[in-house]
């Protein structure tokens, strides 16, 4: 008896401890994993939120890039820090590919996911001279000749890639680059032909004219580039994009994750969130943790069948 009456008193002592530490957060600044470079997409993204919920949460938020592995590195980082809502991660869509494809021990079940952000399709782009001027002549000259045109990919595999290969029977020459901030440099510079990204990631490039695009890989056109033509008006049957939120280990407690979500909510709404994300060319899409954490398992499985 005197044993089971000491276990008792001591997991009310652990619950009190871990209620009050709840109600005290955040006591201290919050870490943001960001696992690709800075300047592409996935860093604007990660920074707006971090900006735009530091009042509501009342402490600083600040951005670590931590690069390699398409992503991986960084979100496996993440996976693995302390569980007190004081490390946060950006995860992106190759938490539902890298780790079927043996390239990531960590998957979405090690973490809690919190809130989707951002949601956006593809946009193929090519240097402001180059030869192609819509999907079909890159998929022509891809045709005529097999592996010979080089393509800057902001990710290894990159599925925007095989979507298009697949649907087309074709094949480009896969170049690896640490996301789109070192992808865009590549094909301005003429060292690769052609990149896909979102349409965020090169809207400044887009809108100099610096870049072209031959088509938004969307079942319709996206108001960040009306004139561009989706690859479904050009007869190609293709669509795909890119998503991102943010998590937090799988062991943080749900009353930070409810808090830090409803704290999300808030920023996402906000005036000067939502200005800024449309400058940038970015689509908020703001899922609450359970659509997420289900829209997650969905996206493994139409992953799953396009690797077969």
């Amino acid at each position: 008896m005197k044993n089971i009456m000491k276990n008792v008193i001591v997991m009310a002592g652990i619950f009190a401890s871990a209620s009050a530490f709840t109600a005290d957060y955040p006591s201290k600044n919050i870490r943001l994993i960001v696992p690709f470079g800075a300047g592409g997409g996935t860093d604007s993204v990660g920074r707006t939120i971090a900006n735009s919920s530091k009042d509501i949460l009342e402490t600083n938020i600040t951005v670590m890039n931590r690069t390699g592995g398409a992503g991986a590195v960084g979100m496996s980082y993440g996976a693995q820090q302390r569980a007190d809502g004081y490390t946060l991660t950006v995860v992106t869509r190759e938490i539902a590919s890298l780790p079927q494809m043996g390239l990531m021990q960590h998957t979405a079940d090690d973490f809690k996911l919190i809130r989707m952000v951002n949601l956006d399709p593809a946009v193929v782009l090519v240097n402001k001279d180059s030869k192609f001027n819509n999907i079909n002549d890159l998929i022509k000259e891809a045709r005529a000749n097999p592996g010979a045109v080089k393509f800057a990919s902001t990710a290894a595999p990159n599925f925007y890639l095989i979507a298009l290969q697949k649907n087309q029977g074709i094949q480009l020459n896969a170049i690896p680059y640490n996301g789109s901030s070192e992808a865009i440099p590549s094909v301005l510079g003429g060292h690769t032909a052609v990149t896909m990204v979102t349409p965020g990631e090169a809207i400044s490039q887009l809108r100099s004219g610096q870049l072209k695009a031959l088509g938004v890989m969307s079942k319709e056109r996206i108001s960040y580039i009306p004139d561009v033509p989706t690859l479904m008006e050009q007869g190609v049957n293709v669509t795909s994009g890119t998503w991102r939120g943010i998590a937090a280990p799988k062991n943080t407690p749900d009353e930070i994750v409810t808090l830090l979500g409803n704290a999300f909510d808030k920023a996402m709404a906000s005036e000067d969130f939502k200005s800024f994300m449309a400058k940038g060319a970015m689509t908020i899409h703001n899922m609450n943790a359970a659509e997420f954490t289900q829209f997650v398992k969905d996206d493994t499985k139409s992953l799953s069948a396009l690797m077969k």
